[in-house]
C-alpha cells in the first residue's frame, strides 16, 4: 500500500474517467485537449499514489482492472454532480453561466439545431456550449456530454427524452429534372433498383437504409451504390442528385427546398416513410444550469411549434 496519505487531485480523477470512457489514452487525450503522455503519467502517478493498478495496458489499448472498474463506477456520478454544481454556482448570480455540451447527428445541423442554438446564445450569452456532430452511436454520458440528440435510441433507465424538433420527420426520393430525361421515372420502389443511387453511409460501414412505406406495406431496397457519400457530407450527395448523377433518398427537409425550386422531383410520393423526430435525451439524475435552460427553451418551441404535418409534393 502507499504510504502517501494525501488524496489524489481532482483532475488526475478527471483524466482517469476520461480513459475509462474512451478506451485510451489518446482517446482521452484528444477529449481533453492535452498530450497522450501528459494523460499517461497522470494515470500513473494516480495509481502510485492510490497503491493499485487501475489499467491493464497492451500494445492496442488499455482496460481496466477491478478497481479501476469499482473506481470509475462510483466517480462517474460524482463527477457529474460536480460539474452540474460548479454549472450552478455560476449562475447564482441570476444569468446563466457554464459550459454545454451536446453530442448531435449530422441530420439535426441542417435546420433543427441551428435556430434554437442562436436564440439560445442570444438569450443565454455568458454559457460556453460545445457541439460534437457523431453519427454513432456514443454513450453520450460517458463520454462526458451533458445531452445528446437521438433518433429513436433505446434510453437507460434513468434517461429522459423530450422530443426537439418536428414531431414527425420523413423520408423522400428525389432525382434531377435532367436525370429523369434519360431515366424513366420509377413507379415501384423495386424499380430504383434499376437506377444510379447516391447513398450516404455511416461511420460503422453501413449504408443508409432504403425503406418505402404505403399503408401497411413495407418495401426494403439494397440498391448498388453508384456513389456513396459519409454521413456527415450529406449535402454532397443533395448537390450531386441535382447535378443529375443519380436518385437520392434523405431527409424530406433537406431536399423541401429544391423541390420549391425545382431543381429536384419528388419521386415515389406516396411511398415516403413516416418516423419520430429526434429527441433530447439527458439523465434524470443531474441537469446543470445551461442544461435545464436549453430544455426549457426547447419546451418553448414545441409549443409554438404545435403539429407538423407531412407536406404534399404535387
Amino acid at each position: 500500500m502507499s504510504n502517501n496519505p494525501h488524496l489524489p487531485a481532482l483532475d488526475g480523477l478527471s483524466v482517469f474517467l476520461a480513459v475509462s470512457r474512451g478506451g485510451g489514452f489518446r482517446t482521452a487525450a484528444r477529449w481533453l485537449g492535452i498530450a497522450p503522455s501528459t494523460v499517461s503519467e497522470t494515470i500513473s502517478r494516480l495509481e502510485a499514489s492510490l497503491g493499485v493498478p487501475l489499467l491493464i495496458r497492451t500494445t492496442r489499448n488499455v482496460a481496466l482492472t477491478e478497481a479501476g472498474r469499482a473506481l470509475a463506477e462510483r466517480l462517474e456520478p460524482v463527477m457529474s454532480e460536480a460539474r452540474s454544481a460548479l454549472a450552478d454556482a455560476a449562475s447564482s448570480s441570476g444569468s446563466v453561466r457554464g459550459a454545454l455540451k451536446l453530442n448531435v447527428p449530422g441530420a439535426v445541423m441542417s435546420d433543427i439545431l441551428p435556430p434554437l442554438i442562436d436564440r439560445f446564445l442570444k438569450r443565454h450569452p455568458d454559457v460556453r456550449l460545445e457541439i460534437i456532430v457523431d453519427d454513432r452511436l456514443t454513450d453520450t454520458l460517458a463520454a462526458g456530454f451533458d445531452a445528446g440528440i437521438r433518433y429513436g435510441e433505446h434510453l437507460a433507465q434513468d434517461m429522459i427524452a423530450v422530443p426537439i424538433g418536428p414531431r414527425r420527420q420523413w423520408a423522400a426520393l428525389a432525382a434531377s429534372p435532367d436525370y429523369l430525361k434519360m431515366h424513366p421515372a420509377p413507379e415501384h420502389p423495386r424499380d430504383v433498383l434499376d437506377h444510379a443511387c447516391i447513398r450516404t453511409r455511416f461511420a460503422s460501414g453501413a449504408l443508409a437504409e432504403w425503406e418505402f412505406e404505403r399503408g401497411e406495406e413495407v418495401v426494403r431496397v439494397d440498391p448498388a451504390a453508384s456513389i456513396a457519400i459519409g454521413t456527415s457530407a450529406w449535402q454532397a450527395a443533395i448537390d450531386l442528385a441535382i447535378a443529375g448523377h443519380g436518385l437520392v433518398f434523405a431527409f424530406g427537409n433537406w431536399l423541401e427546398p429544391h423541390f420549391a425550386s425545382g431543381a429536384l422531383v419528388p419521386l415515389l410520393s406516396d411511398w415516403w416513410p413516416e418516423f419520430d423526430g429526434p429527441f433530447l435525451y439527458y439523465s434524470s439524475r443531474l441537469t446543470p444550469r445551461p442544461l435545464r435552460a436549453f430544455i426549457d427553451l426547447v419546451a418553448e418551441d414545441r409549443r409554438a411549434r404545435g403539429t407538423d404535418e407531412k407536406p404534399n409534393p404535387a
